[in-house]
């Protein structure tokens, strides 16, 4: 539980000073039925998204990046222009996982699918991939991506980047899953939104 906490702090810490998004606060066992809320909430002083599913306990929350928010974060890191372009390909959401359940809960970003215009189920890049290739462009930075897969203790936390290859703007369903106990549960966030290229008009509906 410490080095989890500990984990997210430190990651959390990299994106703080920067951060115009803030968390609101497998064994072949059968799937769970998860019957959790979902809400959509929009920053009137931005304009941006952010869904908040929660469920027993169990909480996850995505939250809208500007594309020129994500490109300012990397080029204050010093980080090689070439790095900075590639994350432009990708939409990129703030993500906030909490555990307030009274039992282990784990997650891989590896078992994830999102589903774009084309209908095809895909896998967001994964920490582990982004940091393979930082690192043959000469870069040991290691920050801001939501880690691979993680085990919280009750009351554990975590936040980083969720990255899917999709344009500005694009509507998609990403589907999550995560265990709790020997149970596997698994929710499908429909109609997803990445961040407009450009801001939203402030208080626009």
């Amino acid at each position: 539980m410490v080095q989890v906490r500990a984990a997210a702090e430190a990651e959390s810490g990299y994106i703080a000073s920067m951060s115009i998004w803030k968390p609101a606060i497998f064994l072949l066992l059968p799937l769970a039925a998860t019957a959790g809320d979902l809400r959509e909430e929009r920053d009137p002083a931005t304009g941006l998204s952010s869904w908040i599913y929660a469920d027993n306990g169990f909480s996850l929350q995505l939250i809208q990046l500007l594309p020129e928010y994500v490109n300012a974060l990397y080029s204050s890191r010093g980080l090689p222009k070439s790095i900075v372009d590639g994350m432009s390909d990708y939409c990129v959401f703030g993500t906030v996982i909490k555990n307030d359940t009274p039992r282990k809960l784990s997650y891989r970003v590896a078992d994830w699918r999102y589903i774009g215009p084309g209908g095809k189920p895909q896998k967001p890049r994964t920490k582990t991939e982004w940091l393979k290739e930082w690192r043959k462009q000469g870069s040991t930075y290691q920050w801001s991506i939501l880690p691979d897969d993680q085990t919280f203790e009750p009351g554990d936390w975590s936040q980083g980047f969720t990255t899917v290859k999709l344009k500005p703007g694009t509507a998609f369903d990403l589907v999550v899953h995560w265990r709790m106990g020997n149970e596997k549960h698994q929710y499908q966030f429909r109609d997803l939104r990445c961040a407009p290229e450009k801001p939203p008009v402030a208080g626009a509906s």
